[in-house]
Parts: structure tokens; sequence; C-alpha cells
């Protein structure tokens, strides 16, 4: 839509396109089959940098991994929400509305 000086509001849904970054660490129970840092790539889009991981040599510990999500605020959010909803431990290192390139 244009007004009379030709000013066009800014479209919301452009703010959610936006690239952003954010950095969690996750807890991933050792009984958990489903490939979760896999599927943040493929189901959301996102790029994924593990910076850290303690994982056990067994299978009687769980999985601990400091990962930086990039891509669009979205699909970061929906990929918390997908994390959330599987149970999996999220400690947020930073806010993505407020983490930006």
């Amino acid at each position: 839509m244009v007004t009379r000086n030709n000013y066009e509001p800014p479209d919301p849904s452009a703010e959610d396109q936006r690239l952003t970054q954010t950095r969690i660490r996750i807890r991933i129970p050792r009984n958990h089959q489903e490939p979760v840092i896999s599927h943040l790539v493929s189901r959301y889009g996102l790029t994924i940098n593990i910076s850290a991981a303690l994982l056990g040599a067994s299978v009687h510990e769980d999985g601990w991994f400091d990962l930086e999500l990039r891509g669009a605020a979205k699909a970061i959010r929906s990929a918390l929400i997908y994390l959330s909803d599987l149970d999996v431990e999220i400690w947020h290192g930073s806010n993505p509305e407020q983490d930006g390139w």
C-alpha cells in the first residue's frame, strides 16, 4: 500500500526473514533416538556451528552441545519451539531477537 507521500509501511513478515544468530546450550537425553541437530538444518534451514560438545563413550550419558544457530529469525524461533517440544533442555546464550549480523 502506497500513500500520498509514496511511503510504504514496512512489511511485518520482513522482520521474520531477517538473518540473525543466537547461541544456545542443549542437553540431549541419552535415550533420545531422533537426529536433533540434523533436523535443525533440514527442517528449519538453519546453519549450525557446534562450538563445543560433551559426549560420553557409552550410551549411559547425556550429550551436551554448545550451538550457534544462524538463519531467519522466524526459523530460529520455530527451531527453539521444536527443541522445547522434544523436552531437550535449552540454555540461551543470547536472544535471537536482539542478536543480529
